[in-house]
């Protein structure tokens, strides 16, 4: 694992902080509609997720609780959990807004153990460029398992770390595919709202298939489904054209190139 800066998750937290009020109000995410009964979830998770009613479900990286809200309408007991204050307090907002019972914690994953009982959920979910914010795996991977009751599952939907590898145009290669380095970027704008008139320091890092299911393996997690899909339900990234049913593609990289994979554990 590379070495990293020790401020990392301060500087990750500011960079959330700033965007999440540019996220509220874009077209992206689109709030009234969500306030006026659309879900924010995408069809890869839902078919992952079957039946949640009655079930408890603990989001990590949640953001602004959009995810967590729609996974509360469906009947489910949601704790999300996320590293931004700005977030966690729009997501209690909308939860009061919407007359939901979800719960919202702002902590980093890693500070979780502690905070909750373990073995207290049925799901763990995290979806879409979570992982990357996170340096060790392992120690993410041993916060889900302390997390699940015997039985329990995870259901992690991210985007593919061959997209990271990219530059911004996505023309050449500028990343390693594995977790060799720790990339510090300066970002403009946001993926919700590129004109947005925000400047914010990112720390990343790139996890290898690999690492990821290695990670979950080392914890005694039971991989029962994995899959990789060519698209990406979002259209997050320069370049990308929809294809119908909210299938985004590069145009250039059609059906040549893995977006999204999806991974589901099983806690013994």
């Amino acid at each position: 694992m590379p070495a990293y800066p020790a401020d990392y998750a301060d500087l990750n937290r500011r960079l959330w902080n700033e965007k999440t009020a540019h996220h509220v109000a874009s077209a992206f995410y689109n709030v009234p509609a969500f306030l006026a009964g659309a879900s924010s979830l995408n069809p890869i998770e839902l078919a992952l997720l079957g039946e949640v009613a009655g079930q408890r479900v603990l989001h990590l990286q949640c953001h602004f609780g959009q995810d967590s809200l729609s996974l509360s309408r469906l009947g489910a007991r949601v704790t999300g959990v996320d590293l931004s204050d700005v977030a966690v307090d729009q997501a209690r907002q909308l939860n009061a807004q919407l007359g939901l019972d979800a719960e919202f914690i702002c902590a980093d994953v890693y500070d979780l153990p502690g905070q909750l009982p373990p073995r207290s959920f049925d799901v763990v979910f995290t979806t879409y460029g979570v992982l990357g914010w996170l340096p060790d795996l392992s120690r993410w991977a041993a916060v889900v398992a302390q997390f699940l009751r015997h039985g329990g599952r995870l259901v992690l939907v991210e985007f593919h770390p061959v997209v990271w590898m990219f530059d911004n145009d996505f023309t050449r290669f500028d990343y390693s595919y594995f977790n060799r380095e720790t990339i510090t970027e300066q970002e403009t704008g946001t993926y919700a709202d590129r004109s947005a008139p925000i400047e914010t320091t990112s720390v990343t890092w790139n996890h290898s298939l690999s690492e990821v299911l290695s990670a979950l393996l080392g914890q005694g997690l039971e991989i029962r489904h994995f899959d990789e899909y060519d698209y990406s339900p979002y259209d997050c990234l320069p370049g990308l054209e929809d294809m119908g049913e909210r299938h985004y593609q590069f145009p250039h990289l059609r059906g040549k190139l893995p977006m999204v994979y999806s991974v589901v554990a099983h806690k013994k």
